[in-house]
């Protein structure tokens, strides 16, 4: 091993440039995210000597991710390698997204939570914790809490201030909450699963707090890219890392996008799920705009005929980060590049987010674009990991 692996702790803590992987909501369209991350894992291992045992967990120093992203997200930062993660993903995919008749996903939701919590207990266990130290670098996890209307950003930072409760505290650890649950929080996408429910408080003379947990996605921060550069870098998180273009590096990851006119699953047909999911669309839109206009990055795309990639309209003046996003567009344009000849309901079809048949075919769309996309020049020399004795 040329480089040296650090403990979670070390990942916060030690000095020099910081690295952070978002990964973004998007169903089971995530096997996508699996096939780009199988293309920057070989990139990153070849990088550091083309060691067997390099796992992402070394390489990046946080781990972010919203719903699909979230399950992802986790494994990595558990020390998983991108192929065992696709492996768990199929699974757990084709066994948790099956039709059900007597589910219509508006009265009731859609699919077996239980069933989703069995898989999730199979691959990370009952007894880890998000405060495990077993966990190998930082972790977030986006959520939202239904019963009080926040997104709640949920992290291993063992310095942050609800990380770990004192004696007189009447709240829970987050660093307590087992990881499983929140990562269940993350993916309770409303109508399709049922919310979670995580114990907040507990004291001997008052009820207990009991907070109702749903996706993230259905905040601003399906894509969480915007979250974990603030949780990064705002005082109140208390990581603490620098800002700018040589102290940290982004690198976000999407699920594929749609075009929005398409109907991304069968309940979509319901007008007002319709307009969740187009919400949803806009704050992703959104959040890539200030990345872009935050941050320097070979990357950048034109977001609009007006306002183009923003490269000459930096919001500070000076980049605020190193910044890399990928995705794929679901739309023929970009479809035909990496897979040609889908036909117009087979296309349409990849934006669903619950359609077990698309897995083998999105993890392929997102190999080759991965391969075609993803530059080995991308990754600045100044992100490499500290070699072994330093």
């Amino acid at each position: 091993m040329t480089y040296r692996t650090l403990t979670r702790d070390e990942h916060f803590q030690a000095s020099g440039p910081k690295r952070i992987l978002a990964l973004d909501g998007g169903g089971l369209r995530g096997i996508l995210t699996l096939g780009m991350l199988r293309r920057v894992e070989s990139i990153l291992r070849e990088r550091h000597g083309g060691d067997k045992d390099f796992r992402l967990c070394h390489y990046f120093d946080l781990v972010a991710g919203t719903s699909t992203g979230g399950i992802i997200a986790a494994a990595l930062a558990t020390g998983m390698r991108v192929e065992e993660v696709i492996g768990h993903y199929k699974r757990l995919g084709r066994e948790v997204f099956k039709s059900d008749w007597l589910r219509e996903g508006i009265v009731r939701a859609r699919y077996d939570e239980q069933t989703l919590a069995m898989h999730l207990k199979r691959v990370f266990g009952t007894n880890t914790t998000l405060g495990d130290p077993s966990i190998q670098t930082g972790l977030l996890l986006v959520t939202k809490r239904l019963d009080t209307g926040k997104p709640w950003p949920l992290g291993n930072n063992p310095l942050g201030r609800f990380f770990k409760a004192t004696a007189t505290d009447r709240w829970i650890s987050n660093g307590d909450f087992p990881l499983w649950k929140v990562v269940r929080a993350s993916t309770a996408a409303p109508c399709y699963f049922d919310p979670e429910h995580i114990q907040i408080t507990s004291e001997i003379d008052k009820p207990d707090v009991v907070g109702s947990f749903v996706d993230g996605g259905v905040s601003p921060f399906n894509n969480p890219s915007l979250q974990a550069f603030m949780y990064a870098t705002l005082e109140g998180y208390n990581v603490n890392w620098s800002r700018g273009a040589d102290n940290l590096l982004l690198v976000s990851m999407g699920t594929g996008m749609s075009d929005p006119s398409q109907r991304p699953s069968q309940i979509a047909a319901q007008g007002a799920i319709k307009a969740l999911f187009s919400l949803m669309d806009d704050c992703a839109i959104l959040v890539e705009t200030v990345m872009q206009w935050m941050a320097t990055s070979p990357t950048k795309r034109r977001l609009n005929r007006e306002i183009g990639d923003l490269s000459e309209d930096l919001l500070a003046g000076t980049p605020l980060l190193s910044y890399l996003r990928y995705n794929v567009m679901l739309t023929p344009d970009d479809v035909d590049i990496f897979h040609p000849g889908l036909s117009p309901v087979e296309l349409q079809s990849l934006g669903e987010m619950d359609n077990p048949r698309n897995l083998d075919l999105l993890l392929e769309l997102g190999e080759r674009a991965g391969e075609q996309r993803i530059l080995a020049s991308h990754f600045p020399s100044a992100f490499n990991l500290p070699p072994v004795g330093m």
